[in-house]
Protein backbone atom coordinates (compact mmCIF):
# COMPACT_ATOMS: atom_id res chain seq x y z
CA UNK A 1 0.00 0.00 0.00
CA UNK A 2 1.48 3.30 -1.11
CA UNK A 3 1.18 6.99 -0.42
CA UNK A 4 -2.34 8.37 -0.31
CA UNK A 5 -3.93 4.93 0.01
CA UNK A 6 -1.83 4.19 3.12
CA UNK A 7 -2.70 7.54 4.68
CA UNK A 8 -6.41 7.00 3.99
CA UNK A 9 -6.24 3.54 5.54
CA UNK A 10 -4.49 4.86 8.65
CA UNK A 11 -6.93 7.77 8.96
CA UNK A 12 -9.85 5.34 8.74
CA UNK A 13 -8.34 3.10 11.43
CA UNK A 14 -7.72 6.12 13.64
CA UNK A 15 -11.32 7.32 13.26
CA UNK A 16 -12.66 3.84 14.11
CA UNK A 17 -10.35 3.66 17.13
CA UNK A 18 -11.43 7.08 18.39
CA UNK A 19 -15.07 6.05 18.02
CA UNK A 20 -14.44 2.77 19.85
CA UNK A 21 -12.91 4.74 22.73
CA UNK A 22 -16.01 6.91 22.92
CA UNK A 23 -14.12 10.11 22.18
CA UNK A 24 -15.53 13.12 20.35
CA UNK A 25 -12.75 14.66 18.29
CA UNK A 26 -13.11 17.17 15.48
CA UNK A 27 -11.85 16.60 11.96
CA UNK A 28 -9.10 19.10 12.76
CA UNK A 29 -7.98 17.13 15.81
CA UNK A 30 -7.96 13.88 13.84
CA UNK A 31 -5.81 15.56 11.20
CA UNK A 32 -3.44 16.85 13.88
CA UNK A 33 -3.05 13.32 15.21
CA UNK A 34 -2.25 12.06 11.71
CA UNK A 35 0.22 14.91 11.17
CA UNK A 36 1.85 14.12 14.50
CA UNK A 37 2.36 10.50 13.48
CA UNK A 38 3.84 11.66 10.17
CA UNK A 39 6.28 13.88 12.08
CA UNK A 40 7.33 10.92 14.24
CA UNK A 41 7.99 8.88 11.09
CA UNK A 42 9.96 11.74 9.51
CA UNK A 43 12.12 12.58 12.54
CA UNK A 44 12.50 9.00 13.74
CA UNK A 45 15.27 8.34 11.25
CA UNK A 46 17.46 10.97 12.89
CA UNK A 47 16.18 11.18 16.47
CA UNK A 48 15.34 7.50 17.13
CA UNK A 49 12.08 8.45 18.84
CA UNK A 50 10.63 4.95 18.74
CA UNK A 51 11.73 1.44 17.90
CA UNK A 52 8.53 0.96 15.91
CA UNK A 53 8.81 1.57 12.19
CA UNK A 54 5.56 0.17 10.79
CA UNK A 55 2.83 2.86 10.54
CA UNK A 56 0.10 0.42 11.65
CA UNK A 57 2.10 -0.46 14.76
CA UNK A 58 2.71 3.22 15.49
CA UNK A 59 -1.00 3.91 15.18
CA UNK A 60 -2.01 1.12 17.54
CA UNK A 61 0.85 1.07 20.05
CA UNK A 62 1.39 4.83 20.24
CA UNK A 63 -1.61 6.90 19.13
CA UNK A 64 -4.50 4.63 20.17
CA UNK A 65 -2.65 3.55 23.31
CA UNK A 66 -2.22 7.18 24.36
CA UNK A 67 -5.78 8.05 23.30
CA UNK A 68 -7.12 5.37 25.66
CA UNK A 69 -6.18 7.64 28.60
CA UNK A 70 -8.07 10.70 27.29
CA UNK A 71 -11.45 9.54 28.61
CA UNK A 72 -10.20 8.83 32.15
CA UNK A 73 -8.25 12.12 32.19
CA UNK A 74 -11.27 14.09 31.02
CA UNK A 75 -13.45 12.48 33.68
CA UNK A 76 -10.92 13.42 36.36
CA UNK A 77 -10.69 17.03 35.17
CA UNK A 78 -14.48 17.39 35.19
CA UNK A 79 -14.66 16.19 38.78
CA UNK A 80 -11.62 17.95 40.24
CA UNK A 81 -12.79 21.02 42.15
CA UNK A 82 -9.16 22.05 42.78
CA UNK A 83 -8.64 22.92 39.10
CA UNK A 84 -9.87 26.44 38.44
CA UNK A 85 -11.21 28.05 35.31
CA UNK A 86 -7.79 28.81 33.87
CA UNK A 87 -7.41 25.14 33.00
CA UNK A 88 -5.14 22.34 34.06
CA UNK A 89 -1.35 22.26 33.96
CA UNK A 90 -0.12 18.76 33.09
CA UNK A 91 3.44 17.42 33.09
CA UNK A 92 4.36 14.39 30.98
CA UNK A 93 7.49 12.87 32.54
CA UNK A 94 9.99 11.05 30.34
CA UNK A 95 7.85 12.02 27.41
CA UNK A 96 10.23 10.85 24.68
CA UNK A 97 8.58 11.73 21.38
CA UNK A 98 5.60 13.23 23.20
CA UNK A 99 3.54 10.22 24.23
CA UNK A 100 1.03 10.76 25.71
CA UNK A 101 1.68 14.51 26.17
CA UNK A 102 1.25 15.58 22.55
CA UNK A 103 -1.90 13.46 22.20
CA UNK A 104 -3.31 15.08 25.36
CA UNK A 105 -2.46 18.56 24.04
CA UNK A 106 -4.30 17.82 20.79
CA UNK A 107 -7.38 16.27 22.42
CA UNK A 108 -7.62 18.63 25.42
CA UNK A 109 -6.93 22.20 24.21
CA UNK A 110 -7.68 23.68 27.65
CA UNK A 111 -4.91 21.61 29.25
CA UNK A 112 -1.45 23.22 29.31
CA UNK A 113 0.94 20.36 28.58
CA UNK A 114 4.66 20.32 29.36
CA UNK A 115 6.66 17.35 28.08
CA UNK A 116 9.93 16.91 29.95
CA UNK A 117 12.73 14.61 28.85
CA UNK A 118 16.38 14.30 29.82
CA UNK A 119 17.31 13.78 26.14
CA UNK A 120 17.61 17.17 24.43
CA UNK A 121 16.69 16.00 20.92
CA UNK A 122 13.42 14.50 22.18
CA UNK A 123 12.44 17.74 23.92
CA UNK A 124 13.39 19.59 20.74
CA UNK A 125 11.14 17.28 18.73
CA UNK A 126 8.16 18.12 20.97
CA UNK A 127 8.90 21.81 20.42
CA UNK A 128 8.93 21.14 16.67
CA UNK A 129 5.56 19.39 16.92
CA UNK A 130 4.10 22.32 18.88
CA UNK A 131 5.25 24.74 16.18
CA UNK A 132 4.24 22.57 13.21
CA UNK A 133 0.76 21.79 14.55
CA UNK A 134 0.24 25.25 16.10
CA UNK A 135 -0.34 23.76 19.55
CA UNK A 136 -0.02 26.81 21.77
CA UNK A 137 -0.80 24.68 24.85
CA UNK A 138 2.24 22.42 24.34
CA UNK A 139 5.93 22.81 25.10
CA UNK A 140 8.93 20.52 25.34
CA UNK A 141 11.50 20.97 28.10
CA UNK A 142 14.98 19.46 28.22
CA UNK A 143 15.58 18.68 31.89
CA UNK A 144 15.43 16.06 34.57
CA UNK A 145 12.07 16.16 36.28
CA UNK A 146 13.75 16.56 39.70
CA UNK A 147 15.13 19.93 38.60
CA UNK A 148 11.79 21.53 37.69
CA UNK A 149 10.53 24.37 39.87
CA UNK A 150 7.01 24.68 38.42
CA UNK A 151 4.21 22.63 39.96
CA UNK A 152 1.43 20.84 38.09
CA UNK A 153 -2.15 19.67 38.62
CA UNK A 154 -1.47 16.35 36.90
CA UNK A 155 1.87 14.57 36.53
CA UNK A 156 1.63 11.68 34.08
CA UNK A 157 3.91 9.05 32.58
CA UNK A 158 3.67 6.24 30.09
CA UNK A 159 6.08 3.33 30.40
CA UNK A 160 8.56 5.66 32.07
CA UNK A 161 9.73 3.99 35.29
CA UNK A 162 8.52 1.96 38.24
CA UNK A 163 5.79 3.63 40.28
CA UNK A 164 8.10 4.22 43.28
CA UNK A 165 10.73 5.89 41.08
CA UNK A 166 8.11 7.89 39.17
CA UNK A 167 6.54 9.45 42.27
CA UNK A 168 9.86 9.94 44.05
CA UNK A 169 11.46 11.80 41.14
CA UNK A 170 8.39 13.93 40.40
CA UNK A 171 6.96 14.63 43.88
CA UNK A 172 8.26 18.21 43.96
CA UNK A 173 6.59 18.92 40.61
CA UNK A 174 3.13 17.86 41.84
CA UNK A 175 0.85 20.34 43.57
CA UNK A 176 -0.41 19.21 46.97
CA UNK A 177 -3.88 19.06 45.44
CA UNK A 178 -2.63 17.31 42.29
CA UNK A 179 -2.64 13.72 41.07
CA UNK A 180 -0.25 11.30 39.44
CA UNK A 181 -1.53 9.45 36.38
CA UNK A 182 0.66 6.47 35.47
CA UNK A 183 -0.11 4.53 32.31
CA UNK A 184 0.92 0.91 32.74
CA UNK A 185 0.54 -2.45 31.07
CA UNK A 186 -0.25 -5.31 33.40
CA UNK A 187 -1.42 -4.24 36.87
CA UNK A 188 1.85 -3.47 38.72
CA UNK A 189 0.87 -4.93 42.10
CA UNK A 190 4.41 -5.19 43.44
CA UNK A 191 5.19 -1.60 42.44
CA UNK A 192 2.00 -0.39 44.12
CA UNK A 193 2.94 -2.24 47.30
CA UNK A 194 6.41 -0.60 47.21
CA UNK A 195 5.18 2.99 46.96
CA UNK A 196 6.78 5.41 49.43
CA UNK A 197 4.70 6.63 52.37
CA UNK A 198 4.03 10.02 50.78
CA UNK A 199 2.08 8.54 47.83
CA UNK A 200 -1.17 6.61 47.86
CA UNK A 201 -3.22 4.91 45.13
CA UNK A 202 -6.83 6.09 45.06
CA UNK A 203 -8.09 4.56 41.81
CA UNK A 204 -7.10 1.97 39.21
CA UNK A 205 -8.71 1.92 35.76
CA UNK A 206 -8.42 -0.85 33.22
CA UNK A 207 -8.01 0.38 29.65
CA UNK A 208 -9.02 -1.30 26.43
CA UNK A 209 -6.97 -0.18 23.45
CA UNK A 210 -8.69 -0.82 20.10
CA UNK A 211 -6.85 -3.39 17.95
CA UNK A 212 -4.36 -4.10 20.74
CA UNK A 213 -4.59 -7.43 22.54
CA UNK A 214 -2.67 -6.44 25.65
CA UNK A 215 -3.37 -5.43 29.23
CA UNK A 216 -3.37 -1.71 29.93
CA UNK A 217 -4.31 0.30 33.00
CA UNK A 218 -4.04 3.74 34.59
CA UNK A 219 -2.88 4.04 38.19
CA UNK A 220 -4.15 7.21 39.88
CA UNK A 221 -2.19 8.39 42.90
CA UNK A 222 -2.08 11.42 45.17
CA UNK A 223 0.01 12.70 48.03
CA UNK A 224 -0.83 11.08 51.35
CA UNK A 225 -2.52 13.53 53.76
CA UNK A 226 0.44 13.42 56.16
CA UNK A 227 2.81 14.62 53.40
CA UNK A 228 0.68 17.63 52.41
CA UNK A 229 1.69 20.84 54.13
Amino acid sequence: MKGDALQHDLATKLAFGVEALGLSLSASQLQQLMSYMALIQKWNKVYNLTALRDPDDMLTHHLLDSLSAIGPLGHHLQNDAAIRGDGCALLDVGSGGGLPGVVIAICCPAVRVTCVDAVSKKAAFVQQVAASLKLTNLKGVHARVESLTEQFDVVCSRAFASLPDFVTWSVAALKDSGVWMAMKGKLPTEEMDALPMFATVFHVEQLQVPSLDAERCVIWMKKAPSSVV
